[in-house]
């Protein structure tokens, strides 16, 4: 059973950063892509960044500039560097892993919480 972890997450002011780790139960060259998603309090899941094994990175025009996302195989783990954080950036950070076959799948982390606020 596959296995995400995320840590990392906590308060923050505006302007600040937060780096989130993601450690995976086992090689992140098992998977296909990694990524970052999010969830604020009454809005829907969306996308903040996907890195895949040939380091093809892909991030939301939100975060584009402000956010990294990184990849250290040897220690299966993915991060999330943030910086510049708004209040618009509250939410629940999940770690995902995706393979394709032999058919499509995704893990989700059971989430950090991060909040920006003054």
């Amino acid at each position: 059973q596959v296995q995400l972890v995320e840590s990392g997450g906590g308060l923050v002011q505006p302007g600040g950063s937060l780096r989130l780790s993601c450690a995976a139960s086992e090689s992140i060259f098992s998977f296909n892509a990694m990524g970052w998603y999010r969830q604020a309090p009454g809005k829907q899941r969306e996308m903040v960044t996907t890195i895949t094994n040939g380091d093809i990175i892909n991030y939301a025009e939100s975060v584009k500039g402000r956010f990294t996302v990184t990849r250290d195989n040897a220690k299966n783990t993915v991060y999330l560097q943030m910086n510049s954080l708004k209040p618009e950036d509250t939410a629940v950070y999940y770690c995902t892993a995706d393979r394709y076959w032999p058919s499509q799948y995704r893990y989700w982390g059971q989430g950090t919480q991060v909040t920006v606020s003054s």
